[in-house]
């Protein structure tokens, strides 16, 4: 069962991302800031990041290219999630190192198909 890390300060969010998630089979953690999530991200081992990009503490920008340094977590796939999708924010995160982008509100089937391409991707690459 692969783990997704789930990085959302929204309480809602969270709640419902991993409600929706663990009904499709995935298991679920989650943290509430870029420092968190660089923790578990090194505790847990997930498979997957969805990131928020807006976080208190360390913002999603800083906490991808945190991850992306980091020879144990450089290999996660990182999704970019936000609301606040400008022009210039895809590759704003592409450059920061996530390997994809969406937007919130979340359109359940489109995350599906970005989470199980990363995780094939990831496979292919492994």
């Amino acid at each position: 069962m692969p783990r997704i890390l789930i990085v959302e300060d929204n309480e809602m969010n969270l709640d419902m991302l991993s409600r929706r998630l663990s009904r499709q089979g995935f298991e679920i953690a989650a943290a509430t800031d870029g420092a968190q999530a660089l923790a578990l991200a090194a505790s847990a081992a997930p498979d997957l990041i969805l990131m928020d990009m807006s976080l208190p503490v360390m913002d999603g920008w800083a906490a991808t290219r945190a991850l992306k340094a980091d020879a144990a977590t450089r290999a996660i796939p990182v999704i970019a999630l936000t609301a606040h999708a400008m022009s210039g924010d895809r590759e704003r995160a592409i450059a920061a190192g996530c390997n994809d982008f969406d937007t919130k509100p979340v359109d359940l089937a489109r995350l599906m198909d970005k989470i199980a391409r990363a995780l094939l991707e990831k496979g292919a690459a492994a």
